[in-house]
């Protein structure tokens, strides 16, 4: 976990569970059909994550009805994998897609999929404020209409996606 995860420990430490003023989380959201392997399409640049391609996540459900976190991506500049792993709960009702992760204890952000398409292929994250957005997709791109969607509406919220990173997906290393 060297690198990435001491980074994403210290979000945890210093971020808390909640969502952008004007976002709102997903309803009817059905966490079993959320799991699996996600790819990163586009995010924010900040130092979690800073020089990593390849980027994925991987939820699956732990014993106690929390969600397993697993974020890996590829350190082109280190030539390594990095990859931390973490726990996201629900903040309330569970069928809205409205979480909380930690990568270190007791210490929480927000992570809120604030829109969804197709059969669950195609997800917009809120983080816990502005500076923080993803795209995500089952596989390692996305279609023009849905990024156009996602972009519009991450714009309507105040997000201002000229600054976001297109991430690299070559030959999967992992």
């Amino acid at each position: 976990m060297k690198g990435f995860g001491l980074l994403v420990l210290l979000f945890g430490l210093f971020g808390c569970a909640s969502i952008p003023k004007k976002a709102k989380a997903v309803n009817h959201f059905k966490i079993d059909k959320y799991l699996g392997k996600w790819y990163e399409i586009a995010r924010f640049d900040f130092r979690f994550e800073r020089n990593l391609i390849n980027t994925t996540a991987e939820y699956s459900l732990n014993k106690d009805g929390s969600v397993k976190v697993l974020n890996k991506g590829f350190n082109y500049l280190k030539n390594e994998w990095t990859s931390a792993e973490g726990k996201a709960k629900f903040v309330g009702n569970q069928e809205v897609a409205q979480l909380k992760v930690s990568f270190f204890g007791p210490f929480y952000t927000g992570y809120n999929v604030i829109a969804l398409e197709g059969d669950y292929e195609y997800a917009l994250v809120a983080g816990k404020n502005l500076k923080y957005l993803w795209i995500l997709s089952r596989t390692p791109t996305i279609p023009d209409d849905i990024k156009t969607k996602f972009l519009e509406k991450a714009n309507e919220i105040g997000y201002n996606t000229e600054e976001m990173i297109w991430v690299e997906h070559t030959q999967n290393k992992n």
